[in-house]
């Protein structure tokens, strides 16, 4: 039996040893992702007034972000960490930031200003976790290349 072995720093993982950072990352933001969908689901009713998000945006976004936050908790708590999978939640999260802002921008919705306060402050958050996760798998790829010596 041969073991195939790829260059450091190129590989499709993230091992245990390097991956602190973005294991974090990843973690904090499948809770964050999690309890805000939680929050969706549940209180949806009490938010669309107090938002102004019709009940028939929030539920189903919620359900969304149940689901994205079972993923990114897959991902970050798996032995080894993908790095597509990884690309795959900088990537979302980006998308949601872009969305976040178009929505309060262009007046879609009919926002109470805590509802603009709200969609700008989890955009914030959100792209934290991007830049997060970012800056972990650079990490991890700095920390898998070999030394010179």
């Amino acid at each position: 039996m041969t073991t195939q072995r790829t260059r450091a720093g190129l590989g499709r993982f993230v091992g245990e040893e390097n991956g602190g950072l973005l294991r974090l990352a990843l973690k904090l933001d499948a809770a964050a992702s999690g309890a805000l969908g939680a929050l969706l689901v549940a209180a949806g009713s009490v938010l669309d007034d107090l938002l102004g998000l019709p009940l028939a945006l929030l539920l189903p976004v919620g359900l969304f972000l149940l689901a994205y936050a079972a993923f990114v908790w897959v991902v970050g708590t798996r032995p080894r960490i993908s790095k597509t999978a990884t690309w795959a939640a900088v990537a979302a999260n980006l998308v949601w930031v872009a969305d976040s802002v178009a929505l309060v921008a262009t007046g879609w919705f009919p926002l109470t200003a805590l509802g603009a306060a709200f969609v700008l402050a989890q955009a914030a958050a959100v792209f934290l976790f991007a830049g997060l996760q970012f800056l972990g798998l650079r990490r991890a790829r700095r920390a898998a290349r070999p030394t010179a010596g």
